[in-house]
């Protein structure tokens, strides 16, 4: 997807001109893995080098999908470009800015597991992410007096979850949103979907693309937030556009054949009629299809997925054509085509012998 990332970045990067934002803060996740592709990194330089022109500050920490060491490589000089990449090696401590309105200290909380926070703490006992996070900040020297933002990449007990993310077996990994009592401001990475957590001082920004199914109804934006006198903060969300969207589109495969709206979008399709190899000639016309369900008249049935799946070893040759077929236009073989199928096996069995 990086040409709608590079796009979205775009917007994101004419918004801090348009705004006249002071700082932009990337809450984690910069990446979507640990070694990312050489595409993504040189995106990430781009986006970056740009906001620098406009003499914007950056924030960033690492979220679960980052490698956090290979993130900090060069965490000091990116400083004098005033890219601020939040590291925890035992201390936790802010960042000093000012404003017409005075000091503002800046927290960056990068992702952290119980057994990063553990080694720090060896007299403590840390056995959840609660206790983790609750360690680190019972550490750090908080002025309440002074306003206070967190930057934090964690999971909060009660936020609504998307497909495409992943959390620890059995919801070990979610935190108490009580935690960050102590800040004006918690700006949360993690979760795909923007928003609040019973606060709109507790926010999740959402990422700036759809990235699953799941997220088909989600509005991306990014959240501007106004960090006036202590106590006056304002939020409120800017939304972005995809380049090429991510919807849902249902109709017979006529309808779908005859409609140019929305070809390069990536797009979940219900079919409502039957059509020879469909997967197939709906791949050429939407060409980023990520998944089809096919139907008798208006009843979809839905494609394939883990949970129908059965041990293959169980079905007898025909049994899996008749899957593939089934999967294909929506119905079993006829008892022509089953007859024709067993031929094909007939002939295949006497050339092997």
């Amino acid at each position: 997807m990086l040409e709608e990332q590079r796009d979205v970045l775009s917007q994101i990067v004419e918004m801090a001109k348009s705004e006249g934002i002071d700082a932009v803060v990337v809450a984690g996740d910069v990446y979507d893995k640990a070694m990312p592709p050489v595409e993504a990194t040189q995106l990430l330089d781009d986006f970056l080098v740009a906001l620098n022109r406009l003499g914007v500050a950056i924030f960033i920490i690492p979220g679960n999908h980052d490698n956090a060491e290979r993130m900090a490589f060069g965490a000091e000089f990116l400083k004098i470009s005033n890219v601020h990449i939040g590291t925890y090696v035992g201390k936790f401590e802010p960042l000093k800015l000012e404003d017409e309105f005075g000091e503002i200290y800046l927290w960056l909380l990068p992702y952290l597991k119980p057994s990063t926070v553990r080694k720090f703490f060896p007299d403590k006992e840390i056995g959840s992410y609660t206790e983790a996070i609750s360690t680190v900040l019972e550490s750090a020297e908080i002025d309440q007096n002074k306003r206070n933002i967190i930057v934090a990449h964690q999971f909060i007990t009660g936020a609504k979850t998307s497909e495409s993310e992943e959390f620890a077996i059995g919801g070990i990994d979610n935190i108490s949103g009580k935690l960050f009592g102590n800040f004006d401001y918690v700006a949360l990475g993690h979760l795909h979907r923007p928003q609040n957590m019973k606060s709109s001082k507790i926010r999740y920004c959402g990422t700036p693309l759809k990235y699953s199914l799941s997220e088909i109804d989600h509005v991306k934006s990014v959240t501007l937030v106004n960090a006036r006198e202590k106590g006056d903060i304002e939020i409120s969300e800017l939304p972005l556009t995809p380049k090429n969207d991510m919807r849902e589109i249902v109709g017979t495969f006529e309808e779908l054949s005859n409609s140019n709206f929305g070809r390069n979008d990536y797009v979940s399709i219900k079919l409502t009629d039957e059509e020879p190899n469909a997967r197939a000639k709906l791949r050429l016309l939407y060409p980023k299809m990520l998944s089809l369900e096919m139907g008798l008249g208006n009843k979809a049935i839905e494609d394939r997925t883990a949970e129908t799946l059965i041990v293959l070893e169980n079905k007898t040759a025909l049994d899996l054509i008749n899957d593939f077929f089934q999967g294909q236009n929506g119905k079993d073989m006829n008892s022509e085509q089953s007859e024709y199928v067993k031929g094909i096996f007939e002939e295949l069995r006497d050339e092997t012998y």
